[in-house]
């Protein structure tokens, strides 16, 4: 088994970004140190996704900058930060009759010259990949045919095989049954990555994240502990909504009951 790599800090400071004279962040600051899982939250249109484009390199920000292990991610050649960083995207890519191994195997492009075809330490650690998410024995199988829960596997374990200290994931829990957002975030949580997810459920997300970050408009408008910041007084705010927030009394963590709006 190759060793891991180590988990990565992440600090963006500032981070501001524009579209058409509109502004879509507005001087986000935000970071989590290594090993730590991070969730940024809010209402649609927030930002979240932008943010996290930002992070892993689709998107350059206005202003502002992002530091992985204290280096400045935009003096980073393309395959260099992608050795640093790997995305989980919120929707499947086009991969055109691939098998899940081949599409796993993608991974492995940061780490090589245009020309050169994978060998045999490749295949090892994109079978350790497979394995560690439990995807091995759908490695044959093409990828367009596999559930929403496997196909999310197969794209962490591409994302794994690129031998990361930073998960960047965008929703990925989105449009799977309930078991299977809890294996994936259970999953993620066992990785040893750093980890930046994009949630909708603040309920998943006060369970499976050390701290969460919350957009409102393009700003940061709230950090912390899930105890500290899912408070009703923000959830009014933020969301537009009534609630009422308990502990959970299994896991310990913020419980949030939504009330109806009249």
């Amino acid at each position: 088994m190759s060793p891991a790599p180590s988990p990565t800090a992440l600090a963006a400071d500032g981070i501001s970004y524009e579209v058409a004279g509109r502004t879509l962040l507005d001087a986000v600051t935000l970071d989590a140190a290594p090993g730590e899982t991070v969730g940024l939250v809010g209402p649609n249109g927030s930002g979240k996704t932008t943010f996290l484009r930002c992070v892993y390199g689709a998107l350059r920000p206005a202003a502002g900058r992002v530091l992985l292990d204290g280096a400045d991610a935009a003096a980073l050649g393309v395959k260099e930060r992608a050795r640093r960083v790997a995305v989980v995207p919120q929707d499947s890519p086009g991969t055109f009759g691939l098998t899940v191994r081949q599409v796993v195997a993608m991974g492995r492009s940061p780490h090589k010259r245009f020309w050169e075809q994978d060998d045999a330490g490749d295949a090892r650690r994109i079978d350790q990949s497979l394995q560690r998410v439990g995807a091995a024995p759908l490695a044959d199988r093409r990828f367009e045919e596999l559930s929403g829960g496997e196909r999310q596997r197969a794209l962490i374990a591409r994302a794994l095989v690129q031998e990361p200290g930073l998960l960047a994931l965008d929703e990925p829990t989105n449009h799977l049954d309930i078991r299977y957002q809890l294996e994936i975030l259970g999953l993620v949580r066992t990785l040893g990555t750093t980890n930046l997810l994009v949630l909708h459920d603040l309920n998943l997300a006060a369970s499976y994240c050390d701290r969460l970050f919350v957009l409102s408009a393009g700003r940061l408008v709230a950090s912390g502990s899930p105890h500290a910041v899912l408070t009703e007084e923000l959830l009014a705010e933020v969301y537009g909504i009534r609630s009422r927030i308990g502990v959970h009394p299994v896991t310990g963590s913020p419980n949030v009951v939504y009330l109806p709006l009249s």
